[in-house]
């Protein structure tokens, strides 16, 4: 509005038509006439205002200038990251939060548009949002550990099963002598103890062990490991054939522990699985204790703030499964 002054003056003073006034000036009728309708509904008069300054008279007219976008306080995208992981949070709701400590602070579009442009900078490994407790990824790892026979000296590889959280990224790990499904069952039960609760769902990839036969619309689970689900309360969802992104949580944790944990362990040798997992077990602590650098939080910490309070808790009773050592329990 830098023609607040001439409008006024041409309309008040020379009586011009808003079209007559919008032509000489270039601009639009209807900012004359959007104009014209404020000052009607005020009481001023011309002669009070025009000799006012231009900023004390758009004041008088438009009222208190708001803070441009630019120097209006902006959010902890960090922390509408980690608020838009719990259940039922949303954008409308955490904007309204903001007011209410940032009463000038920006729009909802502003808003929503200052946390995408974020979220689209960070190297997330997914845009997808993972809602707190809701499911738990697993895989194996393509690369493996061994274990070398104290007698013999034979090396044997053994598999590395991956479980991870998706809101809180917290990883759990273990060396099994298999993939087979009684292995699989139990490093599953085991991560579900590691984590002190059950998720909503699982995520699994296409292994035998836990899918009889893939399929995109309605793969055929495995019985026992379906079996397994129903006793913790829980559900299995098997990834698509060909669908990265629906294990892309996974896929990126299992590279993860192969890079902290299988590169640090490999220029040692294991003699039996149980040491094997012990030296797992350090190494995973330390890596869930690592803060990221694009939430700023540890993986842990995530997990107590996020995940923790909503998993349903364990059941009270738990089926024989084997242990690290491969004794029955």
């Amino acid at each position: 509005m830098r023609h607040v002054r001439e409008i006024l003056r041409q309309k008040l003073e020379l009586k011009r038509t808003h079209r007559a006034v919008a032509k000489a000036l270039g601009i639009s009728n209807g900012v004359v006439g959007m104009l014209m309708a404020r000052w009607n509904r005020m009481t001023l008069k011309w002669e009070d205002v025009k000799d006012l300054p231009e900023d004390e008279l758009e004041r008088r007219i438009f009222g208190p200038r708001l803070p441009s976008t630019a120097t209006r306080p902006l959010p902890d995208m960090l922390w509408l990251h980690r608020e838009l992981k719990k259940p039922a949070v949303t954008l409308e709701v955490l904007h309204l939060e903001y007011l209410e400590q940032q009463p000038n602070g920006l729009r909802y579009s502003r808003f929503c548009q200052h946390y995408k442009l974020w979220l689209a900078k960070q190297r997330l490994s997914m845009r997808q949002v993972h809602r707190a407790g809701e499911k738990l990824f697993i895989d194996y790892s393509g690369r493996r550990p061994s274990v070398v026979d104290p007698l013999t000296g034979e090396v044997t590889e053994v598999e590395l099963f991956v479980a991870v959280m998706g809101a809180s990224s917290y990883v759990y790990a273990e060396a099994t002598w298999t993939q087979q499904l009684a292995d699989f069952v139990a490093g599953t039960t085991r991560a579900l103890e590691f984590l002190g609760g059950v998720p909503a769902a699982f995520v699994i990839d296409n292994l035998k062990s836990g899918v009889t036969k893939a399929d995109r619309y309605e793969a055929e689970l495995n019985l026992t490991y379906d079996e397994m689900a129903w006793h913790y309360g829980t559900v299995m969802l098997p990834a698509r054939p060909y669908r990265t992104k629906d294990k892309a949580k996974v896929e990126v944790s299992v590279q993860v522990v192969q890079r902290w944990i299988l590169a640090r362990l490999s220029s040692r040798l294991f003699h039996s699985l149980g040491a094997l997992n012990r030296a797992i077990d350090e190494l995973l602590d330390a890596l869930s204790a690592r803060v990221t650098k694009h939430l700023k939080r540890s993986r842990a910490q995530l997990f107590t703030e996020l995940d923790a309070p909503v998993i349903k808790p364990l059941p009270t009773s738990r089926r024989g499964t084997r242990s690290r050592t491969g004794r029955k329990r």
